[in-house]
C-alpha cells in the first residue's frame, strides 16, 4: 500500500507538469495562430504567383528555372527546439530521410535542435544551423537561411533546394510538407497556358535580370511563410500531446486507486479474520 501510495504521488506530479505544460502550449498556438492567419495568404499567393511566372516564360533559359544535372540536393528541414509534442519532429525528419538517394550528395540546412541532433546522429552533415528560433521566427533569420541557400546554388555546391516543413492543417492535424523551391516548379495552370502567355510576357530590362529579383524574393518569403506555418504546428501538436499524457495520468491513477483499495480491503479482511480466529480459539 506504501508503495502503491508512492506512485500516485509521482503520477501526480507528473500531471500537474503535462497540464501546465498543455496550458502555456495553448497560450502560445494562439499567438502563433494569429501570426499564421496574417501571412498566410502572403505566403501562398506568393508561391503561386512565381510558379505562374515559370510556367509562362516560354523558352526563357535560367539556373533558377531548369536543373539540368542534380548532383547535390540542399533541403531546408524545420524542427522544433523542444520535445514533447509528439510526432511532430520524427514524422517530418522520416519524410526527407524517405526522399534520400544513394545516386545523390546531400546537403542540410536545419533550423531547429531536434532536427539537427537528430541528423548529426545517423551521420548526415549538417552545413548551417539555426537554434532557439522555432517558437518565435523572425523575418531576418529567413532571409539568412534564403542567402545561404543561394549562395550554395549560385556557387555550384547544390543544384536543387528543397524545403521541409510542417504544414498545418487544423489544431488536431499536421502534415509533413516538402517543397522543390529551385527549379522553381510549374503550376499546372501555368504549364498549360504558357506557350500562349510566353508571347505576352515582356520582361525589363531582360528575362534574366527579373528572375534574378524575384526568385531570392520567394525564397525568403517561401522559408518565412513554412516557419509560421510551422511554429503554430509545432504548439498544435505539443497542446495535443500534453493534453494526452494528462488523460494518460488520470487513467493510471484510477487504476492506482483501485488497486489501494483492494489492498486495503484485503488488509481489513485479514485483520477481521485474526480477530475472529483468536476470538474462537479463547472459547
Amino acid at each position: 500500500m506504501r508503495d502503491i501510495k508512492r506512485r500516485i504521488k509521482s503520477i501526480k506530479n507528473t500531471r500537474q507538469i503535462t497540464r501546465g505544460m498543455g496550458l502555456v502550449a495553448a497560450a502560445k498556438l494562439r499567438r502563433a495562430r494569429s501570426r499564421y492567419d496574417a501571412s498566410r495568404s502572403y505566403f501562398e499567393k506568393t508561391l503561386s504567383t512565381i510558379r505562374d511566372i515559370a510556367g509562362h516564360s516560354g523558352n526563357v533559359r535560367h539556373p533558377f528555372l531548369q536543373a539540368d544535372d542534380v548532383r547535390n540536393e540542399l533541403y531546408i528541414v524545420i524542427t522544433s527546439d523542444r520535445g514533447l509534442c509528439g510526432g511532430y519532429n520524427i514524422n517530418l525528419i522520416k519524410s526527407v530521410l524517405s526522399r534520400l538517394g544513394k545516386e545523390r550528395d546531400y546537403t542540410f540546412v536545419v533550423a531547429g535542435g531536434k532536427g539537427r541532433d537528430y541528423l548529426i546522429r545517423r551521420g548526415y552533415e549538417v552545413f548551417r544551423e539555426f537554434i532557439h528560433i522555432s517558437e518565435k521566427p523572425g523575418f531576418a533569420d529567413a532571409a539568412e537561411i534564403a542567402r545561404i541557400a543561394l549562395e550554395l546554388f549560385r556557387g555550384g555546391k547544390v543544384q536543387k533546394i528543397n524545403l521541409a516543413y510542417t504544414r498545418f492543417i487544423t489544431t488536431i492535424s499536421q502534415k509533413p510538407e516538402i517543397l522543390t523551391l529551385v527549379p522553381v516548379p510549374v503550376s499546372h495552370d501555368g504549364k498549360e497556358a504558357g506557350e500562349q502567355m510566353a508571347d505576352l510576357m515582356v520582361y525589363e530590362p531582360s528575362s534574366e535580370e527579373v528572375i534574378d529579383i524575384l526568385v531570392p524574393s520567394y525564397i525568403q518569403s517561401a522559408v518565412y511563410g513554412a516557419m509560421i506555418e510551422a511554429s503554430v504546428s509545432e504548439q498544435a501538436a505539443r497542446r495535443i500531446a500534453m493534453d494526452a499524457a494528462t488523460d494518460n495520468a488520470n487513467d493510471m491513477i484510477d487504476q492506482l486507486v483501485l488497486s489501494y483499495n483492494r489492498a486495503r480491503q484485503e488488509l481489513i479482511t485479514r485483520e477481521i479474520s485474526e480477530i475472529v480466529g483468536g476470538a474462537e480459539a479463547l472459547k
